[in-house]
């Protein structure tokens, strides 16, 4: 007997589409802390401003996967769009993958481009991956952020 898997919806013609963040995103030394205690990132770096001066850092670093929280709130324009074809509430989180080109500090002003690089199709599934890059205020790259999103079918 084989299995029958209805398509999600999702819309490959967006593949190589670009949705650039509307605003800024200002991070603040309690957006840091806060993410370092859910997480368990213990480092003073992120809590202490005085260790992260003294260490050569303008204010408290992020650890590394704060990033996902400025890519997540970027990623919402593509998966909002209507024409993308998600439905949010089948949406399994796949990976995450990063690449810092400085850290995030407190005090940043960052603004994310997500790309949309792919959808394929398996088991009646969509998986869809996105690469969001991250820049500072200057327009300087700060970090890229490569998530894969699951979008199960109906009858998944």
């Amino acid at each position: 007997m084989t299995e029958h898997h209805e398509p999600t919806g999702v819309n490959t013609a967006l593949v190589g589409s670009s949705y650039p963040e509307e605003g800024v995103f200002r991070v603040g030394a309690e957006h840091i802390a806060s993410f370092a205690e859910a997480t368990g990132a213990s480092s003073p770096l992120h809590t202490d401003r005085g260790a992260a001066r003294a260490a050569g850092y303008p204010d408290v670093v992020a650890p590394p996967t704060f990033a996902v929280v400025v890519a997540q709130r970027a990623e919402g324009a593509y998966i909002s769009d209507p024409e993308a074809g998600i439905d949010f509430s089948r949406v399994v989180h796949g990976e995450e993958h990063f690449a810092h080109t400085r850290p995030i500090v407190a005090g940043d002003e960052l603004s994310t481009t997500v790309h949309v690089e792919s959808v394929t199709q398996r088991a009646g599934m969509d998986i869809v991956t996105t690469r969001s890059e991250i820049v500072d205020a200057e327009g300087a790259h700060v970090a890229s952020v490569t998530s894969t999103l699951v979008v199960r079918g109906a009858d998944s």
